[in-house]
């Protein structure tokens, strides 16, 4: 079977997402910018967008086809098969790539072909060549009464399918902007950019992939030692992990933390209860942690500044040392080949970028690209192979580090 995905705003590092959840379960490929595939023998099932954060849409391909076929005709057979009497059908195409087709008349000759077999059908339509998430979303277009057929441009083929899954933006927001303590000096960390850090670390190994449902591992503790309002904490919580553990020096920070978990808990039905919330200092943290005892350590520390005047290069001083003595003392308490995901800092100063370098204390950064991969065009990584995530009018840039013991 054929998957496609359509990445996030970041494919490089929506890309090692994937490659973290979809390791040994097939061959993972990069045909556009913002479009990967997947071969693999395993189902995988609508609800996989809940638990990755990078990634827009999935879906399934049906068939592979050279341009100017029939398509209206290949297509019907694929459809949801709506009884005449329940009302209207809803239908929607997406063309990625240089694709040459007509949609409006493909669309017209659509809804002959289902007027034809007695389904009185409608066509949601785009200002754009591709419908986003919410338009799909909206009509219900991955649901019995609606599709949305993806057409993808690639090798002078077309690759014909149909969309399984959305990105659940609404719930994204829900959490990000409802939670009751949100605090921009301990960190605003979007919940689908904290989803990608945790899936990252996979590697540790977190999760499994069974029949593709994501299932956490029962006995992977995670840590956040710099937890802030608790997004990873929460997050992780939700993604199935049962072991988790956040610190921070801030006591508003857990109190903050403890508030979300409650709130989290209270939306989503959560019954988990094994979690940790302690008050300790990063740099001193192997005081109250056992040796070789946590599994992955995920986590956004304090990143400086993020408006005003202020001196860079203290801050940088500053930060490369909060973070080197952090790192050293991650070392004694994480696992054998466990791994960190970490977020650095890059500044931008007079056109020139600026990434930090704290001492790694003998941890090695890790590419998460897999090899095969690693020389596509489209994948962009920073020249000590890390992914760098913002937009254009940030000033402070975040860099995905992922390091291991």
């Amino acid at each position: 079977m054929q998957y496609f995905f359509i990445l996030g705003s970041n494919p490089t590092l929506s890309l090692a997402e994937l490659a973290a959840v979809f390791n040994n379960l097939g061959k993972l490929s990069l045909i556009q910018t913002n479009i990967a595939i997947l071969d693999t023998d395993q189902a995988i099932t609508a609800n996989l967008l809940e638990k990755i954060g990078g990634t827009i849409k999935f879906g399934l391909i049906h068939d592979e086809v050279r341009t100017g076929r029939d398509l209206s005709l290949l297509l019907m057979p694929k459809l949801p098969k709506p009884a005449a009497d329940a009302g209207k059908f809803y239908f929607g195409f997406s063309a990625y790539g240089k694709t040459n087709i007509n949609i409006k008349v493909l669309a017209m000759e659509f809804k002959k072909l289902l007027k034809q077999s007695g389904v009185n059908s409608r066509w949601v339509t785009s200002q754009e060549p591709t419908l986003s998430s919410v338009v799909v979303e909206q009509n219900k277009l991955t649901t019995g009464r609606g599709v949305e057929i993806v057409i993808i441009q690639f090798n002078k083929k077309l690759l014909l399918g149909k969309t399984l899954a959305v990105q659940p933006f609404k719930d994204l927001s829900f959490r990000d902007y409802g939670r009751p303590a949100r605090d921009d000096r301990s960190g605003m960390l979007p919940p689908k950019l904290a989803q990608i850090m945790i899936n990252l670390a996979a590697a540790a190994p977190l999760i499994k992939g069974v029949g593709g449902i994501l299932k956490s591992n029962h006995d992977a503790i995670i840590l956040d030692p710099f937890c802030g309002s608790g997004t990873i904490v929460t997050e992780a919580m939700l993604m199935g992990y049962e072991h988790v553990i956040g610190t921070d020096l801030s006591a508003k920070a857990i109190e903050d933390t403890k508030r979300n978990i409650e709130w989290t808990k209270d939306n989503y039905q959560l019954k988990i209860t094994n979690y940790e919330l302690k008050k300790s200092n990063a740099t001193e943290i192997s005081k109250y942690i056992s040796p070789n005892s946590i599994n992955a350590i995920i986590t956004e520390p304090y990143l400086g500044p993020q408006r005003g005047e202020f001196s860079l290069e203290k801050i940088i001083k500053e930060l490369e040392m909060l973070y080197s003595r952090s790192l050293s003392e991650f070392k004694k308490i994480l696992k054998p080949a466990g791994r960190i995901v970490m977020i650095w800092p890059r500044f931008h100063n007079k056109r020139k970028n600026i990434f930090l370098n704290p001492d790694l204390a003998g941890l090695k950064i890790v590419n998460p690209v897999p090899a095969e991969l690693q020389k596509n065009i489209f994948v962009k990584l920073t020249d000590r192979q890390t992914m760098v995530y913002g937009r254009e009018q940030q000033k402070v840039w975040r860099e995905i580090v992922i390091l291991e013991k």
